[in-house]
């Protein structure tokens, strides 16, 4: 597939995945309801809503990993720069090179470091210099400085924070568009995750961010926009500032101010 830039444009700055009444079904059963919204391009948008309410099914249907859930299905239309994710000539795993994932908990293979990162792209054939798109996506991990004199050792002896941001610099080798991240704070103490935190900032100079997270407080810091998801329903977004001190919902202003949740 191909992402052509400028492909659709918007006031707010360039869209690169439109949601169109987007449901998201568990057996026929519906988890996520008639989503529509758009992600622009080098914001950070978060996804933040109570348990169970479905944002993280959402997020997953961004790069089809819900594919591997038997009893899925995906209705209305979701696209990126303009082309249907779940277009019948699509591939699963090209959509997954363009749009990558980092997870809850950091999964880091059982390899070295250094082969943690070049594993995906060696599989897909990379032409380039290997050792410099290791050190490119480490870098860009603020990780390198931490790791470079020690690339062949296990990826298990780094600490969980250095972990994570081992699984984003995996992610980044694939040079995706849009990196995905399921809650990739919720097992970190409050030093990785503000490492984290940072990172994400520098990243999305480079890269668009959509970030599932429970913790509030995290979304109002690193996001540009916010979605707010109660019961499988988008019930509102909007900018970020706006979300938290004015939404226009009185549920979203019940959820920010913590009154349930």
């Amino acid at each position: 597939m191909n992402a052509p830039h400028g492909a659709n444009q918007h006031p707010q700055g360039e869209v690169v995945l439109d949601l169109r009444d987007v449901s998201v079904l568990y057996s026929g059963k519906p988890a996520v309801k008639k989503v529509s919204c758009q992600i622009f391009k080098n914001h950070i948008t978060s996804i933040i809503g109570p348990s169970g309410c479905g944002k993280s099914t959402l997020l997953r249907s961004l790069n089809r990993m819900n594919d591997f859930v038997d009893g899925v299905s995906i209705e209305g239309e979701l696209l990126f720069y303009g082309e249907n994710l779940y277009g019948k000539d699509v591939d699963p795993v090209e959509v997954r090179r363009h749009i990558g994932m980092v997870f809850q908990k950091p999964n880091p293979f059982h390899k070295s470091i250094y082969n943690n990162v070049s594993w995906g792209p060696s599989i897909n054939g990379y032409n380039g210099s290997m050792d410099e798109l290791v050190e490119r996506s480490l870098s860009q991990a603020a990780l390198w400085e931490e790791v470079k004199d020690r690339l062949h050792d296990s990826a298990l002896n780094l600490s969980g924070g250095q972990q994570q941001r081992l699984c984003i610099a995996r992610a980044l080798a694939m040079q995706p568009q849009v990196l995905l991240m399921d809650e990739p704070c919720s097992a970190l103490d409050p030093i990785s995750t503000a490492h984290i935190e940072d990172l994400l900032f520098e990243l999305k100079a480079r890269y668009t961010i959509v970030i599932v997270t429970h913790n509030m407080q995290q979304a109002a810091r690193v996001s540009d926009y916010t979605a707010f998801m109660e019961t499988g329903h988008l019930v509102e977004f909007g900018e970020t500032d706006q979300i938290f001190t004015h939404p226009n919902v009185k549920r979203t202003e019940e959820y920010v101010t913590g009154r349930f949740g």
